[in-house]
Formats: structure tokens, C-alpha cells, sequence
């Protein structure tokens, strides 16, 4: 009888591009010693030419008249997020936030879903990659709120009073680790998800990666990766709007 497997060895049988055993490479650049994970670079890589292909697709044969394809997508992609940049934010001031948010959305969208695919991984689900992304907001956060307030901009972290100080300076460094561990943790739960699956039903499970596993799953996921991909674009929104509103 096939006994149930753990997770450690459903993700050695999914290995099925033999990725180094300890899950790094290593570099030395003098005396500083580089880690690199080569399932999320070559995954953000792939993400970012699917990304690539798709916007290029959307707009080189554009028409004003009869959009269809992927130009219809893009289009609808990006009346909602300017709807939402706006519901925020003076469109004045949210024109510049528009073009970055966008492909926030459509990035971690594509990220979230490639790990869907047999034999591949989410990006998303290292939290490397999440911390890179929410970094870009927490420093858009203070290049939108300088660029329209001035040095004036960090007189928030003392209102309503003085005191007031280190739970609003704590406050702004929570939204990082927030936007982090909500994206790392729903992506890098599903694939977990998927891996107990497939130590539950044994056998062939895992043959092309855990087709069978991800099949199932597969409708749930994309559900999640969509959600995870609106709520990180509507909360950057939703901090730069904050951090330029007039009151």
C-alpha cells in the first residue's frame, strides 16, 4: 500500500527541473557572500517575458474602433485601477501613480498564476519577491508624499499630538511587512496546499509536476491569485492616496 509522503518528499519528486538540492546558488564578490534563489529569479524572469508579451500584444495593432483581444483585457485592466486611483487620490496627482500601479496588478496577477502551471512556481510565494514589491510602495509612499507636500509631508507623524510619534512612525513601517507576509503567505499557502494533496493521494500524483493536484486546486487558486493581486495594488493605492491627501 502507498503510504502518505511528507512535504519534504513531494518536493523532491515536483523537482522537475533538478533545482540545487539546498534550494541556492552561491556567489562571493569579494568578501561578501551572495544567496540567490534560482526557482524565483528564473520564475520572475518567465514572469516578466509573459508580461512583456501580453502588453506587447495589447497595443501594437491598438484600434479606437473595434479594440478585441488582448486590448480589450489591457483596456478593462486599466479603466478599473484608474477608477480606483481616483476614488483616492486628485487624478491630477494620481495621473503619475497610474502607469505603476497597473503593472503592479497585471505583474503579481501573472506571478500568482504561473505557479498553476505543472512543473512551475509563484515568484510570489518566496517572500523575497514580496518584500521587493512592497519596498517599491513603502518608497513610493514618501516620493509622492514629498514631491507634493514638501519636507512639510513628515509633520503627519506627530498629529494629533507629539506623543503620537513612534505609533505613527510604527505604523508606516507595518504597511511593508504588512503588504510582505498577506501576498507571501495566501501564494506560498495554495502551493503548500498542493503539495500535502499530492502526499495524500500517493502514487502518480506528482508525475509532470502535479498536474493532477493542481487541477484540482485550480479554480480555488486562481480565485486567491486574483484577490492577493487587487488587494496589493488597492493598498499601495490606498497609501500613496493617504500620503498626498490635503487633510
Amino acid at each position: 500500500m502507498e503510504y502518505m509522503k511528507d512535504l519534504h518528499e513531494v518536493e523532491e519528486l515536483l523537482n522537475f527541473w533538478n533545482w540545487p538540492a539546498n534550494g541556492t546558488w552561491e556567489m562571493y564578490v569579494g568578501n561578501v557572500h551572495l544567496t540567490f534563489n534560482p526557482t524565483t529569479l528564473i520564475m520572475t524572469w518567465i514572469t516578466m517575458l509573459l508580461v512583456i508579451i501580453f502588453c506587447v500584444a495589447a497595443t501594437r495593432k491598438m484600434s479606437m474602433t473595434r479594440p478585441k483581444g488582448a486590448q480589450n483585457i489591457l483596456e478593462i485592466v486599466w479603466e478599473f485601477i484608474r477608477g480606483l486611483v481616483n476614488e483616492n487620490m486628485d487624478p491630477r496627482k494620481g495621473a503619475a501613480l497610474l502607469s505603476v500601479v497597473v503593472t503592479y496588478f497585471i505583474f503579481i496577477l501573472f506571478a500568482n498564476l504561473i505557479g498553476l502551471v505543472p512543473t512551475l512556481s509563484s515568484p510570489t510565494a518566496d517572500y523575497n519577491t514580496t518584500l521587493g514589491l512592497a519596498l517599491c510602495t513603502f518608497a513610493m509612499i514618501y516620493i509622492f508624499g514629498i514631491r507634493y507636500k514638501g519636507l512639510g509631508y513628515f509633520k503627519h507623524y506627530v498629529k494629533p499630538f507629539v506623543f503620537f510619534l513612534p505609533i505613527n512612525i510604527l505604523e508606516d513601517f507595518a504597511k511593508p511587512i504588512t503588504l510582505t507576509f498577506r501576498l507571501y503567505g495566501n501564494i506560498y499557502g495554495g502551493e503548500v496546499l498542493i503539495a500535502v494533496l499530492l502526499g495524500l493521494i500517493g502514487g502518480w500524483a506528482h508525475v509532470f509536476g502535479g498536474f493532477l493536484a493542481s487541477v484540482t486546486w485550480l479554480a480555488f487558486s486562481i480565485f486567491v491569485g486574483c484577490i492577493q493581486a487587487f488587494i496589493f495594488t488597492m493598498l499601495s493605492i490606498a497609501y500613496v492616496g493617504q500620503a498626498v491627501a490635503d487633510h
